[in-house]
C-alpha cells in the first residue's frame, strides 16, 4: 500500500512538472525540462519505472522534450553511438533513454514519425540491443565499470531488460551468432552470458532449419537443448531412463556425439551429465574418454587415474551442475590431475564442512541453486573449471583484477596451492598470507577495493576474492610510502616466488610523472621481444600493469593483466598474448588498438595485440634485472619511438614527461 502511494505521488509530481514545462516560455523551458529529466531519472531503477516512462513517451515527445537536441530527428540516429552516450551519465543518458523508448513506441505503433517507419524503428531497437548486450545481462566491460555509477548501471540495465522483452530480434541474427561465437571462443569459466543469449534467441527468434543463415544459432541452441538426436523432445529424466535400453554400440555413438558437441563451443548440456554418470555407474569405462572428447594423451591420463576420476564424477557432477564436466575434461587434457598433490587436495576438499558465510556466497553466485546440488558440489565443480580453464577466470563487475589474475596464475603454476587456499577459505572463511615476514590475515584486515561484491562469479572466486582483495589491499598499504610502486613488493608476495625481482615502472609516484620512458621501452623489448632477448621464451606469466584507455585513446585508469607469451601469428606478425580478467577480452583502446580474442593465434581465453601496441599501453612489469643491462641498448631507436608516439598521444596526455635517465 505504501509503495502504491509513493508511485501515485511520484506520478502526480511528474504531471505537475509536465504542466509547468508545457506552459513554460522560451526562457524557462530548458530549466523546466531539466526538472522533468530529474524526476524521470528517479523512475529508472526498475523495469516498472521504465514502463511508466514508456506510457508517457507520446506526450513528452509531442511537448518537445527532444526538440533542439541531437536526438530530435529519429531518422538521423545511429545505433552504434548509443553505448557511449549512456556512459556519459545523466542528463544525456536519460535523454538517450527517452530516445530509445520513442523508437520503441514508433515500432509498436504507439506513435507515428515522418522520418522512420515502424519497421525501421524496430530494426533500430534490435540493433541497439545487440550493441549493448553488456547492459542487457548486466555484465559491464572494464571501461563501462570505471565510468558509470551504480545508479546509472541499474538504470540502463532496467531499460535494456524492458526493450529486450518488448521486441523480437529476428533482424539481427548474424550479429547474435557472431557475438556468441566470440564469447565462446574465450571459453569463460562462467557461461551464464552465452546461455542467456541462447535462451533469448530461443524465446525471441523463430529459426528455420532449412535456412543456412540460421545454421549457427541452431548449433548453439542444440549444444545445450538438444545435443544428440536421442535427446530430441525429451526431458533429461526421460533420457536417463532410455539409456538403459541402449546397446554398447549405441551408447558409444551417443558418447562420441555428446563429446563432439561439447568441444564445439565449450558448453555442456544436462543430458551430457546424465550420460556420463550412467557410463560410470554401469562401469562402462571405455566409453568415458569419448564422452569427455579426450585426445590420446587425455585418454591415457584418464585410464591411469580412472578410479579417482570416477570418484570425482560421482561426487561432483549432476545435471544441475553439468558445466564442470568440461572443466574436468580439460584437467585430464592439461595433465593437472597427474600431480599427487592435486589429487590429494581434491580428495581432502571433498571431506570438508563449508563455513555458513561461504555457503551463502556460493549459493548467491549460483543464481538458481538446485536442492539436489550441495554448495560443496558447486565449489568443487567451479574448481574443475578453473583448473581446466585457467584463462577463463573473470572478475565480474568488481575492481578485483589482481585477485582474478592470481587465481588464474595459481591454477596454471601452483594448482595444489590454489586447492589448499580454497579449502582453508571455504572451511574457516579466513585466509593468511605472508608479507615480508609478517602474517597478513583476512579477518584482521580493513576493507579493500570491494565495497559490495558482485556475485556474477564462479563459486571459487566468490569464496576467495573477498579475502584476496583485502589481503592485497593490506599489502599495498604496508608497501606504500617507499617512493616506488608498491606492486614491486606486493606481486611476488601475493602471487609467488616465480615473479621476477626486477620491477620496471614508467610511472613515478613521487613526481606523478612519466620518467625515462625510452629506457622503460628498451627494458620491455630486451626482456620479451625474441629479436632482442636472445630468442628466449617466457616461462611464467608476468603480472603487467596497463593503462586502460577509451575508444578515443583517453586515459581511464589502471588495470592488471597477465602477459602469457610472445609469439608470431599465422601472418608472421609478432604479438603479445595476455589474460585480461575483466570478463571480455574484446576492447577498443583507441588509436586502432583493439585486442583480438580469436583468429590471431589465440588459445581459448587469451587476448592479443601486436607487440608494439601492447608495449604502448604497458606501464609496469617484472623482469630479470641481471639480464636487462646487457641487452637493452640493442633495441633500435625507431622501435622505441613507435611505442612512445602511441603512448604520448593517448594516456600520456594525462602526465608530465621527464627525460631524466634512470638506472634499470
Amino acid at each position: 500500500m505504501q509503495n502504491q502511494e509513493i508511485v501515485e505521488r511520484s506520478q502526480e509530481l511528474f504531471e505537475e512538472l509536465f504542466k509547468e514545462y508545457k506552459e513554460a516560455t522560451a526562457l524557462t523551458s530548458n530549466q523546466k525540462a531539466q526538472k522533468i529529466m530529474g524526476q524521470l531519472d528517479t523512475w529508472c531503477d526498475s523495469e516498472e519505472g521504465i514502463s511508466r516512462i514508456y506510457e508517457n513517451i507520446p506526450k513528452l515527445v509531442s511537448a518537445g522534450i527532444l526538440k533542439d537536441s541531437p536526438w530530435e530527428h529519429p531518422g538521423k540516429l545511429v545505433p552504434a553511438l548509443v553505448n557511449g552516450t549512456y556512459k556519459s551519465g545523466h542528463p544525456n543518458s536519460t535523454i538517450e533513454l527517452l530516445s530509445e523508448l520513442r523508437m520503441l513506441a514508433i515500432a509498436k505503433g504507439k506513435m507515428k514519425s515522418e522520418e522512420v517507419s515502424a519497421a525501421e524503428a524496430e530494426n533500430f531497437v534490435q540493433e541497439v540491443i545487440v550493441y549493448n548486450l553488456e547492459f542487457v545481462f548486466n555484465e559491464p566491460q572494464e571501461e563501462t565499470r570505471l565510468v558509470m555509477s551504480g545508479h546509472e548501471l541499474k538504470k540502463v540495465h532496467s531499460l535494456f531488460l524492458f526493450l529486450s522483452n518488448s521486441v523480437k530480434l529476428s533482424k539481427v541474427k548474424s550479429k547474435l551468432a557472431e557475438e556468441l561465437k566470440l564469447i565462446c571462443e574465450q571459453r569463460p569459466v562462467v557461461t551464464e552470458k552465452q546461455r542467456r543469449i541462447i535462451a533469448l534467441v530461443k524465446e525471441k527468434i523463430e529459426l528455420d532449419p532449412n535456412d543456412p543463415a540460421d545454421e549457427d544459432l541452431l548449433a548453439f541452441q542444440r549444444s545445450i537443448y538438444r545435443p544428440t538426436e536421442r535427446t530430441t523432445g525429451k526431458t533429461f529424466q526421460k533420457y536417463r531412463q532410455d539409456l538403459d535400453k541402449l546397446t554398447i554400440e549405441e551408447l558409444e555413438f551417443e558418447a562420441k556425439e555428446m563429446g563432439k558437441v561439447m568441444l564445439q563451443f565449450g558448453l555442456v548440456s544436462q543430458y551430457h551429465a546424465v550420460l556420463l554418470l550412467h557410463l560410470v555407474r554401469k562401469e562402462l569405462y571405455e566409453l568415458v574418454p569419448p564422452c569427455f572428447a579426450l585426445s590420446a594423451a587425455g585418454e591415457a591420463r584418464y585410464h591411469e587415474y580412472r578410479d579417482f576420476v570416477s570418484f570425482l564424477i560421482v561426487q561432483v557432477i549432476d545435471p544441475f551442475n553439468a558445466q564442470c564436466l568440461y572443466g574436468l575434461a580439460k584437467m585430464l587434457e592439461n595433465g593437472v590431475l597427474a600431480r599427487e598433490a592435486v589429487r590429494s587436495g581434491l580428495f581432502n576438499l571433498s571431506k570438508i564442512i563449508i563455513h555458513p558465510e561461504v555457503v551463502k556466497r556460493i549459493l548467491k553466485s549460483t543464481r538458481t541453486p538446485h536442492e539436489k546440488v550441495t554448495p560443496k558440489q558447486y565449489l568443487i565443480g567451479a574448481l574443475f573449471r578453473i583448473l581446466g580453464q585457467p584463462l577463463g577466470v573473470g572478475q565480474g563487475n568488481n575492481p578485483t583484477c589482481q585477485s582474478a589474475r592470481g587465481i588464474s596464475m595459481w591454477s596454471q603454476h601452483a594448482p595444489a596451492k590454489l586447492i589448499h587456499m580454497v579449502q582453508t577459505a571455504a572451511e574457516y572463511d579466513d585466509l593468511s598470507f605472508r608479507f615480508e615476514g609478517q602474517e597478513v590475515k583476512y579477518s584482521q584486515t580493513q576493507p579493500g577495493l570491494v565495497q559490495v561484491l558482485d556475485h556474477h562469479l564462479d563459486a571459487v572466486s566468490v569464496t576467495l576474492v573477498p579475502m584476496l582483495d583485502r589481503i592485497y589491499n593490506d599489502m599495498m598499504l604496508k608497501a606504500s610510502g617507499r617512493g616506488e610502486d608498491p606492486h614491486k613488493w606486493v606481486n611476488p608476495a601475493l602471487y609467488g616466488q616465480w615473479i621476477q625481482i626486477g620491477f620496471a615502472s614508467a610511472y613515478d609516484y613521487l613526481y606523478n610523472a612519466i620518467i625515462d620512458f625510452d629506457g622503460f621501452v628498451r627494458v620491455f623489448y630486451s626482456m620479451f621481444h625474441p629479436k632482442y632477448n636472445g630468442g628466449h621464451r617466457m616461462v611464467y606469466p608476468n603480472p603487467v600493469g596497463i593503462f586502460v584507455t577509451t575508444a578515443k585513446g583517453d586515459m581511464l585508469g589502471f588495470h592488471a593483466v597477465s602477459l602469457l607469451r610472445i609469439d608470431k601469428d599465422n601472418n608472421g606478425e609478432l604479438r603479445a598474448y595476455f589474460l585480461n580478467p575483466n570478463n571480455e577480452g574484446r576492447q577498443d583502446w583507441g588509436q586502432d588498438i583493439k585486442p583480438s580474442v580469436y583468429g590471431k593465434g589465440e588459445i581459448h581465453g587469451e587476448s592479443s595485440l601486436p607487440f608494439h601496441q601492447f608495449a604502448a599501453r604497458t606501464y609496469a612489469f617484472h623482469y630479470n634485472n641481471l639480464e636487462a643491462a646487457g641487452m637493452m641498448n640493442n633495441v633500435p631507436a625507431k622501435e622505441v619511438e613507435k611505442v612512445k608516439k602511441l603512448a604520448k598521444e593517448s594516456w600520456g596526455k594525462s602526465y608530465t614527461w621527464l627525460e631524466t635517465k634512470r638506472k634499470w
